[in-house]
């Protein structure tokens, strides 16, 4: 069954074509790179796939719901509880212990419960880290607590935009093995990359040029 199904989406701004008539289909438990050059139209696809635009036309079905009609609180509601979003910045709140960011989006979930969240972390291998605030965390360390919060709700699909972007080579290999593990759990993950080395561990690679699907790759 098809997590997501984008049917001839398009976003436009004026005489921009931001995305113009995208197919695409993402299986169940599939892990999908998109790629392609700056302006290409990633960040559009990656915010309407993670339900923080509409398109202009076209329909998106997430886990079987059509959300390319629905209102702004309607797709917060959506975003919080089908989709676990990490951004190549951080966005850790500076003044709260790691543990305490997970829980965070407990708070806007449901309640917060820090045994689940420390449960989280240690899926990531930071629970070691739980009370180390994020400038006492390395880079690598800080996305790895943006893995644990995108997890903590259990979400239907993991959308990262740039995950290993700000990340060393070592520090890379370390989140690439844990979607790697996330993927192997069945886990439906969506990364937005510029980096051939992460879109080549997927299952298969999604290229956009000029706002346009231009071709798809397996890579098994």
């Amino acid at each position: 069954m098809d997590i997501l199904k984008l049917a001839n989406v398009s976003k436009i701004y004026g005489s921009v074509k931001a995305l113009y008539e995208a197919n695409m289909s993402v299986a169940g438990g599939e892990w999908l790179a998109i790629m392609g050059p700056s302006g290409s139209g990633k960040t559009t696809m990656m915010n309407i796939i993670g339900c923080m635009d509409r398109p202009t036309s076209g329909s998106v079905l997430l886990d079987g719901t059509d959300v390319s009609g629905l209102s702004a609180p309607e797709l917060t509601h959506i975003r919080r509880d089908k989709i676990g979003l990490i951004f190549q910045q951080f966005h850790l709140i500076s003044y709260l212990t790691a543990v305490e960011n997970v829980m965070v989006a407990q708070y806007y979930h449901s309640m917060t419960d820090e045994g689940e969240a420390l449960r989280a972390l240690a899926r990531v291998g930071l629970e070691d880290r739980a009370g180390h605030l994020p400038r006492q965390l390395s880079g690598g360390e800080q996305q790895r607590v943006c893995i644990a919060r995108a997890l903590i709700n259990y979400p239907k699909l993991i959308l990262a935009d740039e995950p290993t972007g700000n990340l060393d080579e070592t520090n890379e290999g370390i989140v690439i093995d844990i979607f790697r593990r996330l993927h192997g759990e069945g886990s439906s993950i969506i990364v937005v990359t510029h980096d051939p080395e992460v879109a080549e561990v997927t299952d298969r690679t999604v290229f956009l040029e000029h706002g346009r699907i231009a071709k798809t790759v397996s890579n098994r």
